[in-house]
């Protein structure tokens, strides 16, 4: 059968079976796409905010180390600072002990002078302005003596004695008389003279030296000062006997 040319020109055309599957696949695509870029994100983020994390944990770690470093530091300085302290006490400790027994030896001593003061003060005798009151020798290792020369005056002086003490000894040697002054005494020249100064009493300690073979006898003191002048002889006297001459 003939066609005419016009229709001739429409034809049918049967679309293939590949066209009508793409527009699916391009959807499918684009969906994994999407599903894709998400994986890709979360893994890239996840790295991030791991580390972020230790980060911050380290942060937070070095401020806690910092604190515990200065908290460390402040208690060591707090234990020099009570160590210091501690020394400061005991040293105040010991020197205030130190002043007391100081201060207990003086009473004891001023206790002492009081109790022979007023055994002096109690005798008979009339009270001159200057006296030697007594002359005490105990003797030691290598021929030496020692001395204890007590000095009083009476109540009624207004000021004190000063001056300038001296003495020689007198005795026996070799059956001779002798004298020792106060340089052979000491055994050198020129020995210095002992001083003093007192209201009521004093008393002078020191050591001589008497040669092998003298007998003391006799010991004559004297005072030399501004406005005193006395020599005085006691005999010689240890501590078990008294005398004067």
């Amino acid at each position: 059968m003939d066609i005419p040319g016009e229709i001739q020109r429409y034809q049918v055309v049967r679309q293939a079976p590949r066209r009508r599957l793409l527009r699916p696949a391009l959807a499918c695509g684009w969906v994994l796409s999407l599903v894709a870029a998400w994986a890709a994100a979360s893994w890239h983020a996840a790295p991030v905010q791991a580390l972020a994390i230790p980060g911050t944990g380290a942060a937070a770690l070095r401020g806690e180390l910092q604190s515990a470093t200065a908290e460390v530091e402040r208690l060591r300085q707090q234990h020099v600072l009570l160590e210091r302290s501690d020394q400061v006490s005991r040293a105040a400790n010991r020197a205030i002990q130190q002043e007391l027994a100081e201060r207990e030896g003086e009473i004891a001593r001023l206790k002492a002078d009081l109790a022979f003061y007023e055994r002096i003060a109690a005798g008979d005798a009339p009270r001159q302005d200057l006296n030697v009151h007594s002359a005490e020798f105990s003797p030691q290792a290598g021929g030496s003596w020692n001395y204890d020369i007590v000095l009083t005056q009476g109540i009624e002086r207004a000021s004190a004695s000063r001056g300038q003490l001296r003495f020689t000894i007198e005795g026996v040697q070799d059956g001779r008389l002798a004298s020792l002054d106060w340089n052979t005494l000491h055994q050198r020249e020129d020995a210095p003279a002992q001083s003093f100064a007192f209201r009521y009493f004093q008393r002078l300690h020191g050591s001589v030296m008497l040669p092998d073979g003298f007998t003391p006898q006799r010991v004559r003191v004297s005072l030399r000062g501004p406005d005193t002048s006395l020599e005085q002889a006691l005999a010689w006297v240890q501590p078990n006997s008294r005398g004067d001459a």
